[in-house]
This record gives structure tokens, C-alpha cells and sequence, in this order.
């Protein structure tokens, strides 16, 4: 099984927990808490190596992470997620599993992530259009992610996963080439 199937099966039981009717934990509570935790996790090498190292026994990590959790104040699941990765020697993937936890929320509340790449910042009023025509060809709501992409000449390049929406300049020239080369 690959890493990133292996982050998939513990984000989807994660997220399994946190939509269940009655649940103590909300999702966006949940990546929040998590996100707390790992940036702990990577600001300190030495916990790193801590909670890696085979030759620590798990119960020893999962005090200094109990430690942690009680300082970050994170609820009883989140400590129960991350003492669940400590057994299996997951925590490595911590990272990887936020995401793909991040990524099925999203699908279970019916949003699709769209990155968005510029030529220049867009201003709020291009933004709220751009969302609208992008929920419009999709019929999901959109959480967009945008950059600066210097290298485009103008429009924007909008994926969604795995479609491309080319509304750049650059995307139109060659679509033109295509169609001229094509009658020649």
C-alpha cells in the first residue's frame, strides 16, 4: 500500500469519527487541532526524532504526546488519533494524513478545491465571479486556492482536480494555433 493510500485510510476513518451524528469534534476543530500539533512536531527536531525512533516504547511517546495535548489544549479524539499513529508508527505521515482529511471533509460537505493561478493578484469582485463561474461548470460549491503565476501573460488557470480550466492568454494563443494549423 502506498503512503498516500495509507494517509487516505486514516484520514477517512478520521473523518468517519468527526461526521458522525453526535460528534464532540468538528471537522474544521479537527484539522485546526491537528494542524496545532504538527506545527509543534516540526518546529522541534528533537520531538521528531522522539517520536520516531523504534527504540522508545510507545508508551513513553504517548506520554510526551499526552504532555503536548494538554498544553494544546486538543480534544479527547485528536489525542486519540494521534496515540492511534504513535501504535502504528504513523506519525511521519501526520502531514500527509491532514491533507487527504482535509480533501474528504471538503468531498463530504460537497466542496471541490480548485488552485488558481494568476498572472497578476485578483481583486475581491474578480474572485466572487471567478467562484461563481467555476460552481456554475462544476455544480460543487469551491474553496479556491490562488498564486501568482508571473510566467502567465494574462487570464487565469483554474484545475480542479484533475480538469484544467485555461482561460489564460497564453492557453487562448494556442488554442488559435491548433485551429488555424488544423484548416491549413
Amino acid at each position: 500500500m502506498t503512503l498516500s493510500a495509507v494517509a487516505t485510510r486514516y484520514a477517512s476513518a478520521l473523518a468517519d469519527v468527526v461526521t458522525a451524528s453526535g460528534s464532540a469534534l468538528r471537522p474544521q476543530d479537527a484539522v485546526a487541532q491537528l494542524r496545532s500539533f504538527e506545527a509543534v512536531l516540526q518546529s522541534s527536531p528533537e520531538l521528531q526524532n522522539a517520536l520516531t525512533t523504534p527504540a522508545i516504547p510507545g508508551s513513553r511517546k504517548k506520554a510526551v504526546v499526552g504532555r503536548l495535548v494538554d498544553l494544546l489544549t486538543l480534544s479527547r479524539i485528536a489525542r486519540n488519533f494521534l496515540y492511534v499513529l504513535i501504535d502504528h508508527r504513523r506519525i511521519t505521515s501526520l502531514s500527509e494524513i491532514i491533507h487527504s482529511f482535509e480533501q474528504i471533509i471538503d468531498e463530504r460537505m460537497g466542496f471541490a478545491r480548485a488552485e488558481v493561478a494568476s498572472a497578476r493578484e485578483l481583486t475581491e469582485p474578480q474572485r466572487t465571479a471567478l467562484n461563481a463561474q467555476l460552481e456554475k461548470l462544476t455544480g460543487k460549491r469551491i474553496k479556491m486556492r490562488f498564486t501568482v503565476d508571473e510566467s502567465l501573460i494574462g487570464g487565469v488557470v483554474a484545475r480542479i482536480g484533475s480538469t484544467v480550466y485555461d482561460g489564460s492568454l497564453r492557453g487562448q494563443l494556442a488554442s488559435l494555433e491548433g485551429r488555424l494549423s488544423a484548416e491549413a
